[in-house]
């Protein structure tokens, strides 16, 4: 039921989406914070990419729908953050694939053509649904789809009318904590393997990307 609601609500931008003005891609890395990892960490990225199809709905607001995908890893076997990290020795590899859709308000004037600025800095947020696939050893079931709330700044570059670049940090807030294998458990057995279920996971896209946008010559006549 859950699934069947959040694709609902992906894929509406589809319909609404009857002019694309841009199309793009992207590269960067994917990262996580939960209980192996207590926080961002450049350093524990891993590659991953992002297609999307945008609307512009006026200078400032955008809709934009993205799939976005890459490897989600991080282990304490060799690093452990404190004494508990290193008695449960956890560690996780898994292949995401993220549908998402989101808004954009760009906080400057940059594609007006009475403009001067060919930059901005923007705000986005929206709602996405995650595929987890490589989590074999699950300590309770669960559903490999789960929703989370994309909430980020980026920042864009126009280069012509029809290309723009364009750098973006999204962190995904979950409200599911097993995206580690990591979260609740027996705590009067003494054996570590627990985290802290109150403090749901999360994880993160940083990346630069490519767009481009189908520019179109006003007609100086109306059709008769």
């Amino acid at each position: 039921m859950l699934f069947t609601v959040l694709t609902g609500v992906l894929l509406t931008p589809l319909k609404s989406l009857s002019q694309i003005d841009e199309i793009g891609f992207g590269l960067g890395g994917l990262s996580y914070s939960g209980d192996i990892s207590r926080g961002y960490k450049i350093l524990d990225s891993r590659p991953g990419a992002t297609f999307f199809l945008r609307s512009n709905a006026n200078d400032h607001l955008s809709w934009k729908f993205a799939i976005t995908g890459g490897k989600i890893v991080s282990s304490e076997v060799d690093d452990p953050i404190d004494a508990f990290a290193a008695q449960r020795q956890a560690s996780f590899n898994i292949t995401a694939v993220e549908l998402s859709t989101s808004i954009e308000y760009h906080f400057l004037k940059f594609r007006s053509e009475t403009s001067l600025l060919r930059w901005s800095p923007y705000f986005t947020g929206g709602i996405a649904l995650l595929s987890i696939s490589g989590n074999s050893d699950k300590p309770v079931p669960y559903s490999s789809f789960q929703p989370s709330v994309p909430i980020g700044f980026g920042f864009k570059y126009v280069i012509n009318p029809k290309w723009m670049i364009g750098f973006e940090l999204v962190a995904r807030k979950m409200f599911f904590d097993y995206l580690d294998n990591v979260s609740e458990g027996d705590l009067l057995r003494k054996n570590y393997q627990y985290g802290n279920w109150q403090d749901n996971d999360s994880y993160y896209f940083i990346g630069f990307s490519l767009t481009y946008a189908f520019y179109r010559i006003p007609c100086p006549f109306p059709y008769q």
